[in-house]
């Protein structure tokens, strides 16, 4: 019954929402609306460059509502606190073990909070750093070092963190990369066209990963 379900999930996905992205809206008084140029400029770059034909406007979501079991991938971002009820949790863990997936993108000073938040979702999972050697790093785009830098902060190196259910990555945790600051209009960070590419070529990826698993 379980792989039923599951299978009638992903065929739903496929014929009717498989082209769409939304933003990921939580409590706690972090900044989920930052980069609002960001998420329009990958699905543009995306639709010109890798076949999609995503929705050009990205739609917001609730982390426990049931509407997020419509989009295939969710993007989270921010700079501060964040926080999941224990509904808000039990939502987003069944949406994972759905078939669905969760980019989230550290703008800077979410990490120590949404680390805490994902142990609501998987209690007996920690984030794991992801080889650069996994499928995400190699298609469309290659990335053989993994994790692009796009922006500096406090001197570490990028990480790509991610949570696995049956084998499966279902949610991706970039970290001291800043992704979301290169998608943004090239005026707002003023970064080169080299940097802007490399960010748009690894959201590519983290969204053709998400559609094709």
């Amino acid at each position: 019954m379980k792989k039923l379900t599951l299978f009638l999930f992903l065929l739903s996905f496929s014929l009717t929402y498989s082209q769409e992205i939304a933003i990921l809206k939580y409590s706690g008084g972090g900044d989920w609306y930052s980069n609002p140029t960001a998420l329009p400029n990958l699905i543009k770059f995306c639709n010109q460059n890798i076949n999609t034909a995503i929705k050009a406007k990205p739609q917001t979501v609730e982390v426990g509502s049931t509407d997020l079991f419509q989009f295939p991938i969710v993007h989270m971002t921010g700079h501060g606190n964040v926080f999941f009820s224990e509904d808000d949790a039990e939502n987003l863990r069944k949406y994972l073990t759905s078939g669905g997936f969760v980019h989230i993108d550290d703008n800077y000073g979410m990490n120590q909070y949404i680390r805490k938040e994902l142990k609501k979702v998987f209690p007996n999972q920690e984030l794991r750093e992801i080889p650069a050697t996994h499928p995400i790093f190699k298609q469309p785009y290659s990335f053989p070092k993994g994790l692009p830098k796009i922006h500096e902060h406090d001197g570490l190196r990028p990480q790509a963190l991610g949570l696995f259910y049956e084998n499966r990555l279902v949610l991706l945790f970039t970290f001291e990369s800043d992704l979301g600051d290169g998608w943004e209009n090239k005026e707002i960070h003023n970064d080169s066209d080299e940097v802007r590419l490399k960010a748009l070529q690894m959201g590519a990826n983290i969204v053709n990963y998400a559609f094709k698993h």
